[in-house]
């Protein structure tokens, strides 16, 4: 699929993006199409592709919280509501694109090829949920440092620019809150300083766990920070995969073809906690101020319209996710047969020399575990 958008053409509301500029939408909250230039683009085919997506993510997410509810993941963040936002960004990128993921961003770096047994692991603590080598994955592992992958990202677009790498750019994600993070300032700033071809993503949830967005920044828009470094960005709905899609493939061309970084805002909501880790949004988000986004589920919107063009069906639907459960099913397992770890190993993984008291240290816990 390519896109109908063209980057360059947000590049003139550098000095003027704000709250008036209405964000790109395709389909409304009511699964109407808006955007009929942009929609009939697509073929029925390639409209089931996108749902299947969506479907994939919402039911990993589904799967994953079940898991950690039993004791079988570690750290998990809930990404049901933004399958749009996620989903469509990832489809814009191509294999050889360096992803920086945030902890949130798991769902993305499976589609870029980790194994989801691998992301089992990476919750579990496990090393070799951090092996990316063999599956020859490009990018990192998920950043839990917030806003930490936008430095990352401006230094790796920085090397593909001096090493003339071409059609390749570095892309990276963080949350409403992760923009008030100096990290944040000084990812864009020298992003924008060598011009490198990074796309940095801001999923707007709503709320950096607890905070509103409106308490930590003034700013009429989280996408008109990048002005100050001198970046075009541009909002979109967030709960619109093709939206989202358009968009995100409009940036990559723009920054791949020289032209220097992009931010794109995408509009979404997190329908649960933040994390696993004991967050209950009932303590800081009242129902009616979730009702217009649950009622806005990018699933909803997008399963309204393939209904309506006789292309989808809740046995089509029910029958894919059986499919994705077994796959499922099938990470788990091989992520249980994974070795266990033992505290040498940890000790070896610290440093990739080793300090004499670490060396020491490895050296009496292999013995006890010789024992």
């Amino acid at each position: 699929m390519s896109s109908r958008v063209k980057f360059v053409d947000f590049a003139a509301k550098k000095e003027s993006l704000a709250s008036k500029d209405k964000p790109l939408q395709v389909i409304n909250s009511k699964g109407e199409i808006i955007n009929k230039e942009i929609f009939d683009q697509y073929s029925d085919e390639e409209l089931v592709d996108l749902m299947k997506l969506m479907v994939w993510e919402r039911t990993l997410h589904q799967r994953s919280n079940a898991l950690t509810r039993q004791g079988r993941l570690g750290f998990y963040a809930p990404t049901e509501g933004q399958e749009a936002s996620e989903m469509g960004a990832q489809l814009a990128f191509k294999k050889n694109d360096y992803l920086l993921p945030a902890y949130r961003d798991v769902p993305q770096l499976i589609k870029h090829g980790l194994p989801i047994w691998k992301a089992f692991l990476w919750s579990r603590g496990h090393v070799l949920g951090n092996d990316f080598e063999e599956e020859g994955v490009v990018g990192l592992p998920p950043q839990i440092i917030i806003g930490a992958q936008y430095v990352q990202a401006a230094g790796v677009a920085l090397g593909i620019k001096k090493n003339g790498l071409t059609d390749t750019v570095a892309y990276t994600f963080t949350g409403d809150g992760g923009t008030s993070q100096g990290d944040f300032y000084e990812g864009i700033n020298f992003a924008g300083a060598y011009q490198v071809p990074a796309v940095f993503f801001v999923q707007n949830n709503g709320y950096a766990i607890s905070t509103p967005r409106h308490v930590q920044t003034a700013a009429e828009t989280l996408a008109q920070k990048a002005v100050a470094a001198g970046i075009p960005a541009v909002q979109v709905d967030g709960m619109d995969i093709l939206a989202v899609y358009e968009v995100a493939k409009a940036a990559r061309d723009y920054a791949a073809g020289g032209n220097g970084p992009a931010l794109i805002e995408s509009l979404t909501f997190r329908f649960g906690p933040h994390t696993n880790a004991g967050d209950d949004p009932k303590r800081y988000r009242s129902t009616d101020e979730e009702k217009p986004w649950f009622d806005s589920d990018p699933l909803i919107r997008l399963r309204k319209v393939l209904m309506d063009k006789k292309v989808w069906s809740e046995e089509i639907e029910n029958t894919y996710i059986e499919e994705v459960k077994a796959e499922i099913k099938d990470a788990v397992k091989k992520a249980d047969e994974a070795p266990k770890q033992k505290v040498s190993e940890f000790l070896e993984n610290v440093f990739e020399e080793p300090t004499p008291d670490i060396v020491e240290q490895i050296a009496a816990f292999k013995a006890k575990e010789a024992k």
